[in-house]
């Protein structure tokens, strides 16, 4: 399942990002890739643990944090703290799968990758290519959003990002590990949450239907998670 998320940052939120990224150190994108990826990589990358890369971070875990569409798409258990990259000049990522699993570098920190996000910095206007595609069972979707817009799939996906031919690509990404493994339970359950919340709003969050919906919601929820 793939989700857009509108306006998960604020215009002055992304305005600060960008701010604290054009003061930040950068490196080279390979500083975090697994083998396949480090063959089909190409871009720089915010060096990790850097007082920019914390404060920056901190931010978009705050507004993922306030997201009842985020929440809901992905049932978060754990977030691997965000990274931020940018791609110019004809950069590119080829196509790959996530590593299966995160470890913080420097620490004991680990998650397993069930969920990938891209955060969008950039207008895009403001660069031609860098789109990201995503290979799922429904072929292929290519995604390019306004700054502040964020999208979230399936770390299993194939899924490359285009060449960017003019202008730079500013984005922040990052994995995490859901309550329920399963995709296809996870998009049952986001289905039935929007069937909840549709129900709610038309007929009053005490409607019995409602309220039974909501007990299958989470009884449902109570069988798959794995906490």
């Amino acid at each position: 399942m793939l989700t857009v998320i509108p306006d998960l940052l604020a215009p002055a939120e992304v305005a600060r990002l960008r701010a604290l990224l054009a003061e930040g150190e950068w490196v080279d994108g390979n500083a975090t890739s697994g083998t396949q990826s480090a063959l089909a990589k190409r871009n720089e990358q915010l060096a990790e643990g850097s007082g920019a890369a914390r404060e920056a971070g901190a931010l978009v875990l705050d507004a993922l944090g306030r997201s009842p569409v985020f929440v809901a798409a992905a049932l978060p258990l754990k977030v691997f703290p965000p990274l931020f990259n940018r791609y110019a000049g004809g950069q590119a990522f080829g196509a790959h799968v996530d590593t299966a699993v995160r470890i913080q570098r420097g620490s004991d920190f680990r998650i397993r990758a069930d969920l990938s996000a891209t955060i969008f910095l950039e207008e895009p206007a403001a660069y031609d290519g860098g789109e990201l595609i995503v290979e799922g069972s429904f072929g292929e979707q290519s995604v390019k959003l306004p700054a502040g817009h964020a999208v979230v799939y399936p770390s299993s996906s194939l899924h490359r990002v285009a060449p960017v031919t003019r202008g730079r690509r500013l984005a922040s990404f990052l994995w995490l590990q859901s309550m329920v493994r399963d995709d296809g339970a996870r998009a049952m359950l986001w289905e039935l949450d929007q069937g909840v919340q549709a129900v709610s709003a038309a007929m009053g969050p005490g409607d019995a239907a409602a309220v039974r919906l909501t007990g299958v919601y989470h009884n449902l929820l109570r069988r798959w998670a794995d906490l």
